[in-house]
């Protein structure tokens, strides 16, 4: 069987809770985003994935303790490929809030000053995909929900900006796999118990 890829969305933190654009700041989960952190753990368990031929997680806090409550933390390698788009000037702050500056604004369509374009998001995640898509077995992504949505559409050879199309909660599991030869979704944001 080709390789598949399981993606993980870290479990919620203060600002995924407020809608605040949360890239590069580094902050600690909330009790209910390590509750979810363990569930999604469970749930990939229960899907008959013990063991991945590898696991990256993204350096940032958020993310890499969620991967260790998740049981993977021990085999987790840091991937900088994985972490959030770099919002820039957007960093901290709503979409509302962005809107008042910028009436309308999308970060899909408009991007972010001072921030990362989509286009090098896009190139982080292909770097991703080749990697895992080079392993004899399954790999593990525990990251962050664009950068995830990015890697989504780039695994099924979409253009970076379609990952505006897959929505992604937090502590949610997805499954990336094959159909005969093409790549295809298999599951996108399951939501264990504890993040529903």
């Amino acid at each position: 069987m080709p390789p598949r890829m399981v993606l993980m969305r870290h479990g919620s933190t203060t600002w995924s809770r407020s809608g605040q654009h949360t890239g590069r700041t580094d902050i600690p989960l909330l009790d209910e985003g390590r509750r979810e952190a363990e569930s999604a753990g469970e749930f990939v368990r229960s899907g008959g994935y013990d063991g991945f031929d590898l696991v990256l997680t993204s350096p940032l806090r958020r993310a890499s303790e969620s991967c260790a409550l998740a049981g993977f933390g021990a085999e987790a390698q840091a991937e900088p490929d994985l972490m959030e788009w770099d919002y820039g000037e957007y960093e901290g702050l709503t979409t509302p809030e962005i809107r008042q500056r910028v009436p309308g604004w999308s970060l899909w369509a408009d991007g972010v000053p001072g921030g990362e374009r989509l286009s090098d998001v896009g190139r982080r995640a292909d770097r991703v995909v080749a990697r895992a898509l080079a392993q004899e077995g399954d790999t593990l992504c525990v990251a962050h929900g664009h950068l995830l949505r990015v890697l989504g559409a780039r695994w099924l050879g979409l253009p970076p900006v379609a990952g505006r199309l897959f929505q992604l909660n937090a502590g949610a599991v997805c499954l990336l796999g094959w159909d005969d030869e093409r790549r295809v979704v298999r599951r996108w944001n399951v939501l264990p118990a504890a993040a529903a």
